[in-house]
């Protein structure tokens, strides 16, 4: 006996959703985050229980088709029979009405790490999970993107995390700009051995007296000869670490901690590292930073230079596309071999970066919801909540992603804590939020522009 096979996944879904009755079948994916888009035999299993909560969908998407297929030769297919199947593989049973715990995937970077919520890219993939088990988020949504997101939906908005190491420069994020990338910053943390009174800071496209003196054809010449000059002296300490890496058999291009890099600089001779701290001093002078305190809201234009800096936690939203052009960085870049700064002068906003009044949307004795963004693909909105305040979003035909930036965070039923997320698919088409801790809550709530 094999499972039948079905040509889409959305086909056993508007099976199961059109007489509620349990159905199972295989279908192949194609893991289009992935070099050469392999194809991946996934085994797909729908179950409707009866309940007084309103509509819940049952599913169970595995890579363990003959698993699945062994179980339907002699288990039942009802709730009970489907959650024991998926003890018995290690596969979380997931309602398609939702809300998704999402269970973030860390990416390693020079300056700290990048946690992501939603990532569906070849570096990682975020996962879903249920009843301690989970599934990558990409199998989930193969079932039925256009139901579970939105009319033409693929990937949702990237949720990530920012966590810079508190140490400056080695803790500093490249500086960079973006022509189709749209992304906004909100600071949950500033540490407080880097910024003692508790304000950061993010590097923030020029400054203004700077620009007024050169013109700007003469300040883009100039920055671009600055960062000329710092990358050649930038390649030469990286080769010197490039020989230590290959000495102490790390690779290349491999994320190493703080004090490695400390540790191989030390080698480099002092002439270069001083002449490297000058250049970068220069190529920094032209440049414009914005003091960031927790709580501030940064919206990055298109083609405006940003780095965030060391010891400033934020909680990022973003389109789902890797692009950027990196004007400089402090440290070896390990993602590609080479910057983009010619390309990137010529494009970039001269603008000094700023921050600006989030306005707001509702206010009520018990929240206020303010709007952070809102991009042309997607808005972001920041939802404060009194002890044992409620709030009811209007009924919305797409997804939904929510953020507790504290513990005591109830999102349709499902209980966040500090820094935890969850997707809310578009079957539910509802969202309620309640604060059942007994502190002020916040919030961050991001859905798409229908």
């Amino acid at each position: 006996m094999s499972l039948p096979l079905f040509p889409s996944p959305a086909e056993l879904l508007d099976r199961h959703l059109d007489d509620l009755g349990p159905v199972v079948g295989r279908f192949r994916f194609k893991q289009y985050y992935l070099p050469g888009s392999p194809e991946l035999e996934l085994a797909l299993c729908l179950v409707s229980p009866e309940s007084e909560e309103g509509a819940r969908c049952l599913a169970l998407v595995t890579d363990q088709v003959s698993e699945v297929t062994r179980w339907m030769a002699t288990g039942a297919l009802d709730p009970p029979g489907l959650q024991c199947l998926a003890d018995a593989i290690g596969s979380p049973v997931v309602d398609l009405f939702g809300p998704w715990e999402l269970l973030p995937v860390h990416i390693a970077k020079p300056w700290g790490q990048e946690i992501w919520y939603t990532g569906i890219e070849a570096r990682g993939q975020s996962l879903i999970a249920e009843g301690g088990n989970s599934v990558p988020l990409p199998w989930l949504l193969s079932i039925a993107p256009d139901r579970l997101l939105q009319p033409g939906g693929r990937d949702p908005a990237l949720l990530k995390i920012l966590d810079p190491l508190p140490e400056e420069v080695f803790g500093d994020l490249y500086f960079e700009l973006h022509e189709e990338k749209r992304e906004v910053y909100v600071v949950t943390h500033v540490d407080g051995d880097a910024w003692p009174d508790g304000t950061g800071a993010i590097r923030f496209g020029f400054d203004p007296e700077q620009r007024q003196n050169h013109g700007d054809a003469d300040f883009r010449a100039r920055f671009l000869s600055l960062v000329r000059d710092y990358e050649a002296i930038r390649r030469q300490i990286d080769g010197f670490c490039d020989r230590y890496r290959r000495r102490d058999g790390i690779g290349l291009n491999e994320p190493v901690p703080a004090h490695q890099l400390k540790k191989w600089l030390g080698d480099v001779p002092r002439v270069l590292r001083q002449r490297e701290e000058a250049a970068r001093a220069a190529m920094n002078e032209m440049t414009h930073l914005v003091p960031l305190a927790v709580g501030d809201v940064v919206k990055v234009p298109c083609l405006t230079p940003h780095a965030l800096q060391h010891g400033v936690r934020t909680v990022e939203f973003q389109t789902p596309v890797y692009e950027r052009k990196i004007l400089s960085f402090a440290q070896k870049v390990l993602t590609q071999s080479h910057w983009d700064t010619e390309e990137a002068v010529g494009l970039m906003s001269l603008d000094a970066g700023h921050l600006e009044p989030l306005p707001v949307i509702e206010r009520d004795s018990g929240y206020t919801l303010e709007q952070v963004v809102a991009f042309d693909d997607f808005e972001v909105f920041r939802l404060t909540l009194a002890v044992g305040g409620t709030w009811r979003a209007p009924d919305r035909d797409c997804y939904r992603l929510a953020m507790a930036l504290q513990d005591g965070a109830l999102v349709n039923g499902r209980v966040l804590g500090a820094e935890h997320a969850c997707l809310v698919p578009r079957m539910a088409r509802w969202l309620s939020v309640a604060n059942t801790g007994a502190g002020s809550l916040v919030v961050l709530l991001c859905q798409p522009i229908l």
